[in-house]
């Protein structure tokens, strides 16, 4: 009997040491949502996963917004120098924006740079309404030219990606966009390439900046997140006169996007460019994302982003162990080469052996309001046409209720605080503070920005059910 229960007992202790180890073995990290890679001058499908699973855009949308923009300069019906003003509706949009005065006009080539580089949502607004005569016929436009390029599963609600269930589309789908950019309109790669702007004394920074800077032959294309989608990005890579495009989805941080990318670069520029091509991939093998996605797939971490990521797999001393990708095998992570004295990490090195160091200087592209010349022909008298009018009389396209619904709230917010600091006692002598970063209604002496609003960090708001 004794020996029976010391046995149970010593089992029992063993598949716990068992189950802790298997806890060390397989940290949780962040997956890939989907992803595909092809060749940008046949189409031809190199690797994908899940590319036909639909999934949000986030600000890939705009590869689009500047896919119509650029159409229309083709047609005639505008130039890199027609007028984009700022309007009431384009500026009720959330961050990540430029926040430039109501009224403020300023060119269609200063606002192709900032939504490809800055991604600025308020931007991409204007600029549909400039192009189209409203937001509305813009986004009519949209979904006309993704049915055109043959974006069986995608479809658009608004032109720069905030979260919207309702604006959906496929790793394939978002490829054969990046393709057709790239093809129909060589002039767009002077756009996507820049690792960021210099606007005035401001300098914004491109979120594909990194890859950018490091990967050999980067160059391009355009990064989108928000928490429904996780970090998306279309990439494109030139190497020995060969371009690969990579469209990845719902990755759980900015670099592991960013090394995952380099990764299947590195791949697939090994391979040849044979076999299926990117249209024939048909169907729907899947619906998005339930929400809140960001927060169940987190970011793997430091000791994961080395784990998988990183190119010198050097071993030594002080181990951790994990398994590769594909759970067969485990291998070592030295941590002490991509720790600080203080024990953080130091992500320095960890971008140099994951992305490799940087190859090309960091230099903004210089960016101003331009001088724009005329109005784009946005269907006639629909278009915006006076350009010597007050900002008061500046065209104010309707805009969806989700959104209107929004800045009415925000407004009575808004008003509610400033009764409440108007009614509330100062102490004698107190000095006047300056108006608080969150208010949208002070503006900086002799700036064309409206405070607060300017160069803000995107938080995603929640994702409304359509």
């Amino acid at each position: 009997m004794f020996v029976s229960s010391l046995s149970r007992l010593t089992s029992l202790w063993l598949a716990a040491v068992v189950f802790s180890l298997s806890l060390v073995a397989v940290p949780a990290r962040a997956d890939i949502g989907a992803y595909i890679v092809i060749d940008a001058r046949n189409g031809a499908v190199i690797d994908q996963k899940n590319a036909t699973r639909k999934w949000y855009p986030a600000s890939l949308t705009k590869m689009m917004t500047a896919y119509v923009t650029f159409k229309a300069i083709r047609e005639g019906r505008a130039t890199l120098n027609s007028a984009v003003v700022q309007s009431k509706n384009s500026i009720a949009e959330p961050p990540s924006k430029m926040g430039f005065k109501v009224g403020t006009r300023f060119t269609v080539d200063t606002a192709l740079k900032i939504i490809l580089i800055k991604s600025a949502n308020d931007v991409a607004v204007a600029l549909g309404e400039a192009i189209s005569g409203s937001e509305a016929k813009f986004i009519a436009e949209m979904n006309a030219e993704a049915r055109r390029l043959g974006m069986s599963n995608t479809r658009f609600t608004n032109p720069h990606g905030l979260p919207d269930n309702g604006q959906v589309t496929t790793a394939r789908d978002m490829a054969i966009l990046a393709m057709a950019l790239r093809r129909d309109f060589p002039e767009s790669r002077d756009f996507y390439k820049h690792p960021g702007i210099r606007f005035g004394k401001k300098t914004l920074r491109s979120a594909n900046r990194e890859f950018l800077l490091r990967v050999p032959g980067a160059n391009g294309m355009k990064t989108g997140y928000i928490c429904n989608s996780g970090y998306n990005v279309a990439s494109s890579v030139t190497r020995r006169g060969r371009t690969l495009i990579a469209v990845i989805l719902g990755a759980g941080s900015g670099l592991e996007r960013t090394a995952f990318a380099r990764e299947v670069f590195d791949k697939g520029f090994k391979k040849g460019s044979g076999g299926q091509k990117v249209t024939s991939l048909t169907g729907s093998s899947g619906n998005p994302p339930a929400n809140g996605y960001c927060r169940r797939n987190k970011s793997p971490g430091a000791k994961g982003y080395m784990a998988r990521f990183d190119m010198e797999n050097k071993s030594g001393g002080g181990f951790l162990f994990f398994k590769d990708p594909n759970g067969k095998k485990t291998k070592k992570v030295d941590e002490s080469g991509f720790t600080l004295s203080n024990g953080k990490p130091d992500w320095a090195k960890i971008l140099d052996r994951t992305l490799g160091p940087r190859r090309v200087a960091y230099r903004p592209l210089q960016v101003s309001l331009g001088k724009p010349t005329s109005a784009p022909k946005a269907g006639g008298s629909s278009g915006l046409q006076d350009l010597t009018a007050s900002a008061e009389d500046v065209p104010v396209p309707v805009a969806n209720p989700y959104r209107r619904a929004q800045s009415e709230i925000r407004q009575k917010l808004q008003q509610t605080a400033n009764a409440g600091a108007a009614n509330a006692p100062t102490q004698a002598g107190a000095i006047p503070t300056e108006p608080e970063a969150g208010d949208s209604t002070a503006a900086a002496p002799g700036s064309i920005f409206r405070k607060g609003l300017d160069f803000s960090v995107p938080v995603p708001a929640p994702s409304p059910r359509k």
